[in-house]
């Protein structure tokens, strides 16, 4: 019996082996990553099923037209480096504003609403508003990697996070927001080894991929997943 299999049985729990260093001499560490969370997120779909299912279909309907699409736009913008309580406030506060209002104005809307950086965001949405109007024909002539990678070119304030949440809000399923709630998971679940200070486009796509072989083990969306783990570490179903 082997190392992996002696440690499974004295723990009883099931494992993974996800990294193994050589160290001096004859030491050696083993990186251990834990399988039973699976059974925590099915769990917590059987809770929360019906809620994230609606969440799914009116994320559908937010893709429909062109004026829901550039509000959601916003909204990702928003929530960078912020939260998304903090967003969807915002964003409801302001409304028709976030296509209308001066770039100053915005600013001074932003800050009375307490965002942590109301002029750069302010500049940002300003700035997308030359997208407002083809946003929905662009997108639809594209699939979900081209459409990310699209938004992240030509929106300033948009990262692969940022752009695959929107991309999510507006119907597609199968991209993965790494927020740090999800990365948070990743780490007590020993998936990774630590949260990365920043998500190059390599890491990114590596992560992506984890994320999409746990949907797929549990026969769900990637973007149904994202709602499941929120849930599991906020006890909400947001956006």
């Amino acid at each position: 019996m082997d190392l992996l299999h002696i440690i499974e049985e004295v723990s009883g729990i099931p494992h993974t082996l996800w990294r193994y260093e050589e160290g001096e001499g004859p030491s050696f560490h083993v990186w251990i990553a834990r399988l039973d969370f699976l059974g925590e997120l099915i769990k917590a779909a059987e809770e929360v099923r019906p809620i994230v299912e609606e969440r799914i279909r009116s994320f559908e309907e937010a893709g429909r037209d062109e004026e829901s699409l550039f509000k959601e736009l916003c909204f990702c913008i928003l929530t960078a480096n912020y939260t998304a309580e903090g967003g969807i406030k915002i964003q409801e506060a302001l409304g028709e504003g976030l296509l209308t209002l001066e770039r100053e104005r915005l600013s001074e809307e932003l800050r009375r609403l307490g965002h942590r950086y109301p002029e750069a965001r302010a500049g940002y949405i300003v700035e997308a508003r030359r997208l407002h109007g083809r946003l929905k024909e662009t997108l639809r002539n594209m699939d979900e990697m081209e459409a990310r990678e699209w938004l992240v070119r030509e929106v300033k304030g948009l990262g692969y996070k940022e752009a695959s949440h929107f991309l999510r809000n507006t119907g597609s399923k199968n991209l993965a927001i790494l927020d740090r709630h999800i990365l948070r998971f990743l780490l007590e679940k020993r998936l990774i080894t630590e949260i990365p200070r920043s998500l190059n486009k390599s890491l990114y796509m590596r992560l992506e991929a984890l994320m999409r072989a746990i949907a797929g083990e549990m026969g769900i969306t990637p973007a149904e997943l994202d709602l499941y783990i929120w849930y599991m570490m906020t006890g909400k179903i947001l956006k």
